[in-house]
C-alpha cells in the first residue's frame, strides 16, 4: 500500500476551503476536492483521516484522494481544487468555409446511381472539388453529427 502524502493546511488555506464549501456555487468536483483537502489536513490538533475513511465518507475512490493530495503537495491549492487542462490542443480539420461546402454538398443531390451520399463519397468529393487536400470520412461524420443538417 502506497504511503499517503501528509497535508498540512495553513489557517488561510483552511478558511478559503471552508468559505468555498459554504458558498456552494462552484462545481461539484471542486467542492469534493476541497472536502478531501479539509479531511486530509493533518495540522496540529486535527484528527488524522485515512484515505479509506475519506473515500467512504465522501463517496470517492482512494486514487482520487491520492491524486488530490499529490497535486496539492506538488502544485499548490489551486491545482488541487481545479481540473487540469489537457496538454494537447486539437486542431480543427475543416475551417468554417470548408464545413459550409461540406454541408452544402451533403444536402445536394446524391451522385448518379446512388440513393444518398455515403461518408466516404462525401470525403472523396470534397478532395475532388479542391476544398481540402485530404479528409477522412470520420471527420465528415463528426462534422455532420455536430451540425443540425439532415441528409434526408
Amino acid at each position: 500500500m502506497p504511503q499517503k502524502s501528509r497535508i498540512t493546511l495553513s489557517p488561510e488555506q483552511r478558511e478559503t476551503l471552508e468559505t468555498l464549501i459554504a458558498s456552494g456555487t462552484t462545481p461539484a468536483r471542486t467542492l469534493t476536492h476541497a472536502r478531501i483537502l479539509l479531511k486530509a489536513d493533518e495540522a496540529e490538533g486535527r484528527p488524522v483521516w485515512s484515505n479509506a475513511a475519506i473515500a467512504t465518507m465522501l463517496e470517492v475512490s482512494e486514487p482520487t484522494i491520492s491524486r488530490v493530495r499529490q497535486r496539492f503537495l506538488k502544485d499548490g491549492l489551486a491545482a488541487a481544487l481545479h481540473r487540469k487542462h489537457p496538454e494537447r490542443q486539437w486542431e480543427r480539420k475543416l475551417d468554417g468555409e470548408q464545413e459550409a461546402h461540406h454541408i452544402a454538398l451533403a444536402c445536394s443531390e446524391a451522385p448518379e446511381g446512388r440513393e444518398r451520399w455515403s461518408l466516404r463519397l462525401l470525403a472523396e468529393k470534397m478532395v475532388a472539388l479542391g476544398h481540402v487536400e485530404e479528409v477522412s470520412y470520420e471527420t465528415i461524420r463528426r462534422t455532420l453529427k455536430r451540425g443540425s443538417s439532415s441528409l434526408g
